[in-house]
């Protein structure tokens, strides 16, 4: 009988708590939506089956050493711990003192957990080294590089201003953020306004690298609010357009984009970084990235790296990121009111940034020639290529002759770096009060 209840007792589901359920249905929605509705699958896919392993009772996969030791509950470690942190030896009171205390003394901490005879699940290695570090992002975005042409951004110049106007987007819902905070509602500090604001750009790889450098407490429901909506982005758009623009303006048809020279395409990476990183110096890692990427791409004469990049080496990469953030899909952190604020603030993002940039189009056709048809303004948030195909089929609903797909790739290319540099300015700003 003994036997019998320590079998029992040593079965996960004796284990199972009603967070780590919800979290276990929750992580089974994603991976039905990413197979089944084909929503962002090379992220949804691998970020459910992550938070499937991350909320498996008893397995510890999502558990760095240190919450290991605080799960175990032995009451001589946990003295031990609280001696170092000054709190009272239980788990709540070294929680509450571990989040107040210097990344140097988590650090130690940490360490002191792995003397003790604790070790780190595999999925808190994979996030240490993917997202912890940084890595992970800025690979992705080296391949992103690897895989976009600037040419319809430099023949069509003006396109860049439809790009950053999509940027609006980001900090209005930091805006948000802080307003929801002010009364009340849902609190948020300002490096978490910051990394959700992001989710506006439409841009997951820096959604993820801003929200593990400033809010990765918030990282799982950041980065699944933001490659849900860009998957989201043929419904969550034409609306906006259409409510925006007449028939008439949705019927413009753009002057042919003319032909970009070799020569133009290898110099703008270069030159676009140089400028950039001078300015603002916390843009160049994602910036520099990108722009190396595309260096590669353009110049010729590394097709087997730059071959590499597009496809091999962003794909490995893809499925630690993806497995990373599904160890943050855990029911203490997804499970807040905070998360229901993220999803309501990231739709409201991506529709601010498609209303920007369609007015932002609306307002360069006052003062200018050659008119811009307004629908390729929203394809300034940064969802690559879906927004520019979306701006393309509401164009073809209105005039089934007018193809605008080359022409939505300048804003959309434009999106890209602005998201980018939109990234720097938080970190350099919220960083520094």
């Amino acid at each position: 009988m003994e036997s019998l209840n320590a079998l029992l007792q040593g079965m996960g589901l004796m284990h199972l708590g009603a967070g780590q359920a919800i979290m276990l249905l929750v992580s089974l929605l994603l991976l039905w939506l990413a197979i089944a509705k084909k929503f962002e699958p090379l992220l949804l896919l691998p970020i459910g089956f992550g938070g499937l392993l991350s909320n498996i009772p008893e397995a510890g996969m999502a558990l760095t050493a240190l919450e290991s030791l605080l799960a175990h509950h032995d009451a001589g470690q946990l003295a031990v711990i609280a001696a170092k942190l000054n709190c009272a030896p239980d788990v709540h009171a070294i929680k509450e003192a571990l989040a107040l205390a210097l990344p140097s003394v988590q650090s130690q901490m940490e360490n002191l957990a792995v003397d003790m005879g604790y070790t780190p699940g595999v999925l808190a290695l994979f996030y240490k080294v993917a997202i912890g570090s940084g890595v992970a992002p800025l690979v992705i975005f080296m391949g992103v590089g690897a895989m976009t042409d600037f040419g319809p951004l430099l023949a069509n110049p003006r396109t860049l201003l439809l790009g950053a106007a999509a940027q609006f987007g980001i900090f209005a819902t930091v805006l948000g953020a802080l307003t929801l905070n002010y009364f009340g509602l849902i609190s948020f500090t300002l490096p978490q306004a910051a990394a959700i604001g992001i989710i506006g750009g439409a841009d997951g790889p820096t959604a993820i690298y801003l929200s593990g450098k400033l809010a990765p407490e918030l990282l799982g429901a950041i980065a699944v609010a933001a490659y849900s909506y860009m998957a989201l982005v043929p419904l969550i758009q034409p609306p906006i357009m259409k409510a925006l623009t007449t028939e008439t303006e949705r019927k413009i048809r753009m002057v042919q984009l003319r032909t970009v020279s070799k020569r133009e395409k290898i110099l703008f990476p270069v030159v676009l970084l140089m400028l950039v990183a001078l300015l603002l110096p916390d843009a160049a890692p994602l910036l520099g990235m990108f722009c190396f990427g595309n260096l590669m791409r353009e110049s010729g004469v590394v097709e087997r790296l730059s071959d590499t990049v597009q496809n091999g080496l962003i794909n490995t990469v893809t499925i630690f990121l993806g497995l990373s953030v599904g160890a943050k899909l855990v029911a203490d952190k997804f499970l807040q009111p905070q998360t229901l604020g993220i999803l309501l603030l990231g739709v409201i993002a991506f529709g601010i940034g498609t209303a920007a940039g369609v007015l932002m189009a609306k307002l360069l056709n006052l003062c200018s020639k050659n008119k811009i048809n307004p629908l390729i303004g929203s394809a300034g948030v940064s969802a690559v290529p879906m927004a520019a195909r979306v701006s393309n089929k509401v164009g073809l609903e209105s005039d089934a002759q007018n193809f605008l797909l080359m022409h939505a790739m300048g804003p959309n290319v434009a999106g890209v770096i602005g998201s980018a540099i939109a990234a720097g300015v938080m970190l350099k700003y919220v960083l520094a009060m």
